[in-house]
């Protein structure tokens, strides 16, 4: 075994450049905010009694004259007043623009909340627009559960509210970014007649897998912050925090917050970046692969979350699918998947369009893991490396010798023993590199320095679920836990975040283990406020050859022809 097999990625050079980056980003956000027009009518806290008697407030913004106008509507707890104001030295902005990165410009109107469609914006292009305080958010009142049947079922009260109007031309679509996509499911699932079209921007359909625990493993970073910000924000009768405490495993109470996505049957345009691995990206694929809508669209892209959002390519993307939906105008339908390939954070290859997710032409690949920390098209002697699971990653790479682009998912299938490892974990991704250096990428967050992908796994939470686990997209069931075998290999599968990423001739892949997350933590280096249970104590040997086959899944797409 050489020295070289061995890594700390959470020692990688360029950390203080990007420190004084991240900070005047935070001091200095580069987001412009316009007021709002006299042109624009505002109704501030519109009232909409529920069936139990609840009032459910709204803001509504509407064009000029007596319409009728299409309608979007987004949903969430986190205040619908909660908009920039006008201060002497400026524009006092929500704390989340400085708290997430925001590595390019973003211009939105004075009426605009967090992850919200900006009203003007919309206004000015015909339509109507409500944003609704969810039920014990803001100016509503009762008391509200997140990710629940119920908020599912007052917002669709709301839908047929809002079609009844005399300025709605009785056809509603829902827009907005995380917790304003998340609440879109359920209530599409319902498929309320008024509800015309969804565009969930960024949203996961999994709160289990997707978020507080991924591959079995606790997310105790953002997730604490969410938890506790919401009970700030809105009054719930709902604990989350000690719901997820009381239910470890994947049991009936997660199942209760998870849609399902085949009874959605109105159009949808769902966003599933890539730069969101940590939160969203691997959830809103499965919206897109899943829903049981037959016009049905994915907008793939690695760039910075809000920028994009709020960014002209994605604004006229959405103002087509609703000009075709909710205006009924003769538009043609969007491309199945808008695809974006980088080859590094700031570089765009290629935009292209595609039909389904992952690509039908895709050649699957297996790049063996093998001795002094190399990957190969074939397998190897037997072999092994041992790491320490608090402190050491183990690294092994392998060399393009022709431009190649990777897009989908990809799964590493290892053995691996652990010895005097209690309750282990394992931390895998993917990296790409150039002439010697790591090449970085957008990660959640507003994170600059992310890798091409990554995947985790608690190794008691190992079996596989044959129900759910689709053709080189494996899932795991997380609903009972196995004992860990001290120093006996076993097998085990972890699948990675997917991606689209271009490699030049002559760049490296390399893949990581580790028992412990991947990046930093510090909050101007580091992918703050990222943060898993690591591994308390102890070692893993990863092995190879012919009796403990190791290796990692790759998408390579083949170069056009003609």
């Amino acid at each position: 075994m050489t020295k070289r097999t061995h890594d700390r990625p959470w020692h990688r050079p360029g950390a203080a450049a990007y420190a004084r980056a991240r900070r005047r980003n935070a001091l200095h956000p580069p987001v412009t905010v316009y007021p709002m027009p006299d042109d624009v009518t505002k109704d501030t806290d519109v009232a909409v009694e529920m069936p139990d008697g609840v009032t459910l407030r709204l803001n509504l913004w509407r064009p000029a004259g007596d319409g009728p106008f299409p309608v979007i509507l987004s949903a969430h707890p986190y205040g619908k007043d909660a908009v920039p104001t006008r201060k002497r030295r400026g524009w006092k902005l929500s704390p989340q623009f400085r708290i997430m990165n925001q590595p390019e410009p973003v211009r939105i109107s004075d009426q605009t909340s967090w992850e919200a469609p900006d009203p003007v914006w919309w206004v000015q292009q015909g339509y109507a627009v409500i944003n609704l305080d969810t039920r014990g958010g803001g100016h509503s009142e009762g008391r509200g559960s997140l990710l629940s049947d119920q908020e599912a079922d007052d917002i669709a009260e709301v839908i047929d509210w809002a079609a009844t109007q005399p300025w709605s031309n009785g056809r509603v679509g829902m827009l907005g970014v995380s917790y304003l996509a998340l609440s879109q499911y359920k209530v599409a699932a319902l498929n309320p007649p008024a509800l015309k079209a969804i565009c969930p921007w960024e949203g996961f359909t999994d709160a289990y897998r997707d978020f507080f625990t991924p591959g079995g493993v606790v997310e105790d970073g953002f997730a604490r912050i969410w938890l506790f910000m919401t009970k700030r924000v809105a009054r719930l009768e709902t604990d989350l925090a000690a719901e997820r405490r009381e239910h470890p495993l994947r049991d009936g109470w997660w199942d209760a917050l998870t849609p399902n996505l085949s009874r959605i049957r109105v159009p949808m345009l769902v966003c599933t970046s890539f730069s969101d691995a940590n939160l969203h990206s691997v959830g809103s694929m499965r919206a897109f692969q899943e829903s049981g809508s037959t016009e049905r669209h994915a907008y793939a892209h690695r760039g910075p979350k809000w920028a994009v959002f709020y960014g002209a390519p994605a604004r006229e993307t959405q103002r087509t699918f609703f000009d075709r939906h909710l205006r009924e105008r003769d538009v043609p339908a969007l491309p199945p998947l808008r695809l974006e390939v980088r080859d590094r954070i700031d570089h765009v290859v290629e935009v292209r369009y595609e039909q389904e997710w992952p690509l039908a032409r895709t050649d699957w690949s297996l790049l063996h893991l093998g001795d002094s920390g190399t990957m190969g098209p074939r397998p190897i002697a037997e072999g092994g490396v041992t790491f320490r699971l608090r402190h050491d990653a183990v690294a092994f790479a392998h060399r393009f010798e022709e431009d190649t682009e990777l897009s989908g998912p990809m799964t590493l299938r290892l053995h691996v023993s652990v010895r005097d490892a209690p309750d282990p974990r394992l931390f895998v991704g993917v990296e790409q590199w150039s002439e010697g250096e790591p090449v970085m990428f957008n990660g959640s967050y507003g994170y600059g320095r992310d890798c091409v992908a990554q995947g985790r796994l608690r190794l008691t939470l190992r079996a596989l679920d044959p129900v759910r686990s689709k053709p080189h997209q494996p899932e795991h069931t997380f609903r009972t836990a196995e004992p860990v075998p001290d120093d006996e290999p076993m097998e085990v599968c972890i699948p990675l975040s997917p991606a689209a990423t271009r490699f030049r001739a002559g760049d490296s892949l390399r893949l990581l283990i580790a028992g412990r997350y991947l990046a930093p933590r510090n909050p101007l280096f580091g992918h703050f406020p990222t943060h898993y249970e690591r591994s308390r104590r102890g070692r893993a040997t990863v092995l190879w050859g012919p009796d403990h086959p190791s290796a990692l899944e790759i998408p390579v797409i083949p170069p056009a022809t003609g």
